[in-house]
């Protein structure tokens, strides 16, 4: 783990961002669900691959009202996050979203960079734009039995709403529960 005093500088991404953010989700994948996922799908995943949809994501988010940020220090970028709108504006099965809400698409941070405060960084940027904006509540979903990840929402004031949905991988079902936080009052 690679330390530094500095906290990250959160800034907008930029396609010239894709490759190091394509090997950010890719090592971040591999990192946060191993144990979760198959490994054959986890030892799958290549940067190659990863990058052209990188690209095309970030070139349909242009003009929209998603955003994707980066965190960098010490020149390199270290983490990435996306947000933007609830998708669809309707809840996912079992909730109570609206079009109001907005949504943390994602959220990686550098495997060798994670406890540094490079995700809180991202997801405080994330919450205070979308405040700006008028939304009234975050929503995100997360693997259900991803623990580490469910404890950083929590500590951030996000709590599981008690929807959740069915998501699978190579024929293993890894559930997702969705965490709710208020963005006013």
């Amino acid at each position: 783990m690679i330390r530094t005093g500095t906290p990250p500088h959160i800034r907008e991404m930029t396609l010239s961002d894709c490759p190091r953010v394509a090997e950010i989700r890719v090592r971040g994948w591999q990192r946060a669900y191993r144990g979760l996922v198959p490994r054959s799908y986890l030892d799958g995943l290549d940067v190659a691959a990863e990058l052209p949809l990188r690209r095309a994501h970030f070139e349909r988010a242009e003009g929209t009202d998603v955003v994707n940020l980066v965190a960098e220090s010490a020149g390199e970028v270290v983490g990435w996050s996306c947000h933007g709108p609830y998708r669809g504006g309707e809840p996912r099965a079992g909730g109570t979203g609206g079009a109001g809400d907005a949504e943390l698409y994602a959220l990686y941070v550098d495997p060798d960079r994670t406890g540094l405060g490079v995700g809180r960084a991202l997801l405080r940027t994330s919450v205070e734009r979308c405040a700006a904006v008028g939304h009234g509540r975050m929503l995100l979903w997360v693997l259900r039995e991803n623990a580490g990840a469910r404890r950083f929402y929590e500590r951030a004031g996000f709590a599981a709403d008690g929807a959740e949905e069915p998501y699978e991988v190579e024929g293993v079902e890894v559930p997702e529960v969705r965490y709710a936080r208020l963005l006013t009052g």
